[in-house]
């Protein structure tokens, strides 16, 4: 009998190994490449500065800057590689695989294990976003910790310091980087304490009750997050300040709820194959809570959603008191806690069940990913790129407008900070962050000593002649413009020449 446990156990290792190492494969395959859209060069830009300028800098972006330090380790250890900038965004995908194993199946079964571990590597919301060179992943990755670590907080029957302590660590990591990451660290840790007091108060009376000591821990862990983040927390209290001139609107819910599915904001996926995908599964989820409600096997998942709607209810407060967040991208950073609910979900259905939506969502997460290879790998990206090395000279400098891919172009060329400038046409308080990339000037005036080459990139050829007419003594040479797949973006490149006159 003995045998036969081991025999399985090693199947379902193997099943375990072979998921993760394909998947570890399938996620990378689109992610070979050093294109960039604005976001990721500012993420490049600002992880070139020393770490006290990164700090001085950043805590004027409207992100926390963990994320930033950990890049800047990993520029500083690979040569300011951007490949491996972009492949590190994959590794909190694998771990998060890994954990399907050594903590879902340890926790909640092997089911559930098998099938975390599958929407690790294979949901298309984190296919979508696993080599993006943001923070996304790792915000995921370390909120995703923080639930699995107060769970075993609450259930546990021993107390353990060590659950305690990586409890306490990666909520305050999460809220080190992103927002979403300490909203969410927030509720948990607030629903943790709720859940220890209501237990404590119904064991008041038993002697050395595991509540009663876990509340003293709670409070102990509680107060070492908050001394820990009091460096950061003027720059969270400033916040709304620094988010004036924010771009981000009213919530686009149909967005948002597409987002979650399938992660498609640039339309990588062919919408009608993403919303029917959403739709199914969105279908699926209310049907199953509703047909499983009573189930004890689906508390897990219940307790889950409930920290996912807390979330979302507590930044939605956010936006109407200070300045709208509510903004799909962002979702990635709960994802971990979304697919949990799915795995927990999927783990009382029937093999067949479980194969065939399994199936469903690995036929769409292929398509977006050749998707995916097709523009990422695309010539027209390079075309650009190649002509612009051909062509820069030393001390050409380069003009962005409000557009910003003309920043993204400078960072991707490795144009000196100096030698980029942003021109700010619209008045944007982006000054102090955007310091990361170059610097902000008001209008081509400003540039009155400057004589030789410049790049003026955009995306519309007509506000070109508005910077021109600003600097003076200024001529275009020639426009050329540049449809690039990577974003689907478009570049407008003019060159132009400027002689000062002689006294």
């Amino acid at each position: 009998m003995n045998s036969l446990i081991k025999i399985k156990d090693k199947k379902v290792e193997l099943l375990f190994l072979f998921i993760i190492i394909l998947g570890s494969i399938f996620i990378s395959l689109p992610c070979f490449h050093t294109n960039m859209w604005f976001d990721e060069s500012y993420t490049i830009a600002i992880a070139k500065h020393p770490f006290n300028e990164i700090w001085e800098i950043g805590s004027h972006d409207v992100h926390p800057l963990l994320y930033y330090f950990m890049i800047r380790i990993i520029l500083r250890l690979t040569n300011e590689s951007i490949l491996c900038a972009r492949l590190f965004s994959v590794i909190p995908l694998i771990i998060m695989a890994i954990l399907g194993y050594t903590h879902i199946r340890k926790d909640f079964g092997t089911k559930a294990g098998i099938v975390f571990t599958f929407l690790s590597m294979f949901f298309p919301t984190c296919l979508m976003y696993a080599g993006e060179i943001r923070m996304y992943t790792w915000a995921m990755l370390f909120v995703t910790i923080t639930a699995i670590y107060a769970y075993r907080i609450i259930k546990y029957r021993k107390v353990t310091n060590k659950n305690w302590i990586i409890f306490a660590i990666f909520s305050l990591v999460s809220a080190y980087t992103h927002y979403y990451g300490l909203a969410a660290a927030f509720v948990i840790n607030i629903g943790l304490l709720l859940f220890l007091s209501i237990k404590s108060y119904k064991n008041k009376n038993v002697k050395e009750s595991r509540h009663i000591k876990n509340l003293k821990k709670w409070f102990i862990s509680a107060i070492v997050q908050i001394v820990a983040y009091i460096p950061w927390m003027g720059v969270v209290f400033n916040i709304g300040t620094e988010i004036q001139n924010y771009w981000i609107g009213f919530p686009n819910f149909a967005q948002m709820i597409e987002f979650q599915f399938t992660g498609n904001l640039s339309g990588n996926t062919p919408k009608v194959i993403s919303w029917a995908f959403t739709i199914l599964f969105l279908v699926y989820i209310l049907y199953s809570f509703k047909r499983n409600w009573n189930r004890d096997e689906i508390k897990p998942a219940k307790l889950a959603i409930l920290v996912y709607l807390a979330v979302l209810v507590l930044v939605a407060i956010i936006s109407l008191i200070v300045e709208p967040i509510l903004y799909a991208r962002y979702l990635l950073c709960l994802t971990g806690i979304f697919i949990f609910v799915i795995a927990i979900l999927l783990s009382i259905e029937k093999p067949k069940v479980i194969f065939s939506l399994c199936c469903i969502m690995l036929t769409v997460s292929l398509i977006t990913n050749i998707n995916n290879i097709n523009i990422n790998y695309d010539k027209s990206n390079t075309d650009l790129i190649n002509y612009m090395k051909e062509n820069v000279q030393e001390k050409d400098i380069f003009i962005a407008d409000d557009s910003l891919i003309g920043l993204a172009l400078a960072t991707e060329l490795n144009v000196a900070n100096e030698n980029t400038y942003f021109w700010n046409l619209y008045g944007w308080d982006v000054e102090e962050e955007y310091r990361a990339l170059g610097k902000t000037i008001q209008n081509g005036n400003e540039l009155e000593d400057f004589e030789g080459r410049l790049w003026f990139v955009n995306r519309n050829a007509d506000v070109v002649d508005k910077f021109t007419d600003e600097l003076k003594n200024s001529t275009v040479v020639y426009t050329k413009n540049f449809k690039i797949a990577y974003e689907h973006e478009n570049y407008v490149v003019t060159l132009i020449e400027r002689k000062l006159e002689n006294d």
